[in-house]
């Protein structure tokens, strides 16, 4: 990595304002932390800017919003000796220097004021512990005193301290290690890594929302199974998805095997993440397979099955969604329901006809492209022609969803006959037999029988009325 002009890191105004606070303030303080490992790393112009003081960071935060125009807002956050404020786009985060100590049941450290060194000794990692000076007689200055730039340079995770205390102090920064391993492409230093493995019974004193966070990150990082297989090397896994772990391993009888659904499943999600940045989605590639560990079964004739596994995973995925407090609302049924239909265009790829499009337009709606997103991305087979095959076949689902689509309109299906329209002309109240024709229309348009328009369904109606023994009024 070439040598870094640092200075250029500080052009943004808001540097200077906070140089000339600190003048006023008498205070030293500095830029540390995320921005700092990104403009090193070239990632990009950061909008969440980390500074922390030797003294009082709300005094600082105060006096900086004293000095930019129109003085922005200060939201104080008394318990943690933290001030926010938002110059234009960029949101500025201010805390005091401080070190801290943990007990053994909490991640909440008790909080003292400390050094500029102190602050950095209680940072995760080395490469999130460098600051820039933003003082008069400094500013520019790398401070670097455990080799963050070096350790940037050679792509490696590494905490300042034993890494023992590190992870027992906040086992959180274990999640967040293997989060930066995977959203960097870096490597976890090897004493660190066996530190979480044998830390990793600590994980169950973090909350489950600060989980779920760095989950998502590392399901949104553009290679996500490097993180699930650190989970998985480092012991995590079982405290956070178990259900994973299950399907793992390969059982064999009679000569017949099935394939590691748990490693399939990381190829899945690595597939999915080359075409979509849906993050739900994401999470749909990731549990698709759990219910084929409680379904896996094996029959003599046939082999080993997994008979109603999409049916039994959409029931786990509310579960697994309860138990890590994650939204129960339309993500979690999106997820659901992308694992009930996760082998139906894979089954209707070899026999692509109109009544089974019809049928999968119907029940998908407007997640069907989101359903063939995730069909195309569990192809992991490594047999070349097998592998054409499948997807030959799903460009001709695909073409078929647009036929279908365009001449029958079943996406998000309203019956071409209304319940108060049978009930006006059969002189009926609401009854039973209004629910028998609405469902006999809906399977006609289905199965191709009468298209998707009124006067054939009215017929229909006429006719299904005459043979359940109804009367035109």
């Amino acid at each position: 990595m070439a040598e870094p002009n640092y200075k250029t890191a500080l052009q943004h105004p808001v540097f200077n304002t906070v140089s000339v606070a600190n003048r006023n303030l008498g205070l030293e303080s500095y830029v540390i932390g995320g921005f700092v490992r990104d403009f090193l790393l070239k990632r990009g112009d950061a909008k969440d800017i980390d500074i922390v003081a030797v003294g009082s960071g709300i005094d600082l935060a105060k006096e900086v919003s004293n000095l930019l125009p129109g003085k922005p807002k200060v939201s104080i956050f008394k318990t943690y000796g933290t001030a926010m404020l938002k110059s234009g786009a960029i949101e500025l985060e201010f805390v005091g220097a401080r070190k801290e100590s943990y007990q053994a049941d909490s991640r909440n450290p008790a909080v003292e004021d400390g050094t500029l060194e102190e602050d950095q000794n209680r940072r995760d990692f080395t490469i999130n512990a460098l600051a820039i000076s933003l003082n008069d007689d400094s500013f520019g200055r790398l401070l670097d005193p455990f080799n963050g730039l070096s350790d940037l340079e050679q792509k490696i995770i590494r905490t300042p301290l034993d890494p023992d205390i590190t992870y027992s102090d906040d086992p959180l920064r274990m999640l967040r290690a293997i989060r930066f391993a995977t959203q960097l492409n870096f490597s976890i230093e090897k004493e660190s890594l066996q530190s979480i493995a044998r830390n990793a019974d600590r994980i169950q004193i973090i909350s489950k929302e600060r989980i779920v966070e760095e989950c998502h990150k590392i399901l949104a990082a553009p290679v996500p199974s490097i993180g699930f297989a650190l989970l998985h090397k480092t012991g995590l896994l079982p405290y956070i998805f178990p259900e994973l772990v299950a399907l793992e391993g390969i059982e064999e009888k009679e000569g017949q095997k099935h394939k590691d659904n748990f490693w399939h499943t990381l190829e899945v999600v690595d597939n999915i993440a080359q075409t979509t940045d849906n993050l739900w989605l994401r999470w749909a590639a990731l549990l698709h397979d759990i219910g084929k560990a409680p379904t896996k079964r094996f029959d003599k004739k046939i082999g080993w099955t997994f008979h109603a596994h999409e049916f039994v995973g959409s029931k786990m995925v509310f579960k697994l969604f309860k138990r890590l407090k994650m939204p129960l609302n339309d993500k979690m049924k999106f997820v659901q329901k992308m694992v009930m239909m996760s082998s139906r265009p894979i089954v209707l790829a070899s026999e692509v006809t109109d009544s089974a499009v019809r049928r999968l337009v119907f029940d998908a709606g407007d997640y069907v492209e989101d359903l063939m997103i995730l069909c195309e991305a569990d192809i992991t087979t490594k047999n070349p022609n097998r592998f054409k095959k499948y997807h030959n076949n799903f460009q001709k689902v695909r073409r078929k969803i647009v036929e279908v689509e365009e001449r029958d309109h079943v996406r998000n299906f309203q019956p071409p006959v209304s319940g108060e329209e049978i009930m006006t002309t059969f002189g009926l109240k609401p009854c039973r037999e209004i629910g028998v024709i609405k469902d006999a229309i809906k399977e006609a348009i289905l199965e191709g029988e009468i298209p998707n328009e009124y006067e054939a369904a009215r017929n229909f109606m006429l006719k299904k009325g005459q043979e359940i023994g109804l009367k035109v009024a």
